[in-house]
């Protein structure tokens, strides 16, 4: 397991997402991995979206996959980059009324779990197999809203 915090000096309180990715994961049976968070801002998510999505507006987490999910891995997995606004996550946690920790910690496992092939997108399905996982993960580490 080999990953990056990109702090950009815009959030100092993160030493909690060692565990939120390791758990990640350990629960995916992807130790083998290789993945970089980096925090931004508003006006950069936003730049982000726009020019990758052609969605020109803020949003909270955007992940980069490197892997392809017909790929047969073997051996070390170069997962991709997990960008995640910092500005948008102090937002939502005062809206949600719980912690910016569990709020970065919940951004961190949903990007990661984007990266591991997991999507909400096409189906209702999809939607409550991958939020049920991310509080599973969540969960075990005692990480609640």
């Amino acid at each position: 397991m080999n990953y990056e915090i990109v702090d950009n000096d815009l959030y100092k309180n993160y030493d909690y997402l060692n565990d939120v990715i390791k758990a990640t994961l350990e629960h995916e049976n992807a130790l083998d991995a290789y993945l970089s968070v980096i925090f931004v801002d508003n006006k950069e998510i936003q730049e982000i979206n726009r020019n990758y999505r052609n969605i020109d507006r803020v949003t909270d987490v955007i992940s980069f996959a490197l892997e392809d999910n017909n790929e047969q891995i073997i051996g070390d997995r170069i997962l991709g980059d997990i960008y995640i606004s910092i500005d948008k996550m102090k937002e939502q946690a005062t809206l949600y009324n719980h912690s910016e920790k569990r709020e970065l910690s919940f951004l961190t496992c949903h990007g990661l779990l984007h990266l591991l092939g997991y999507d909400h997108v096409n189906s209702k399905e999809e939607e409550k197999i991958m939020f049920d996982l991310q509080d599973e993960i969540l969960s075990s580490l005692h990480i609640e809203r």
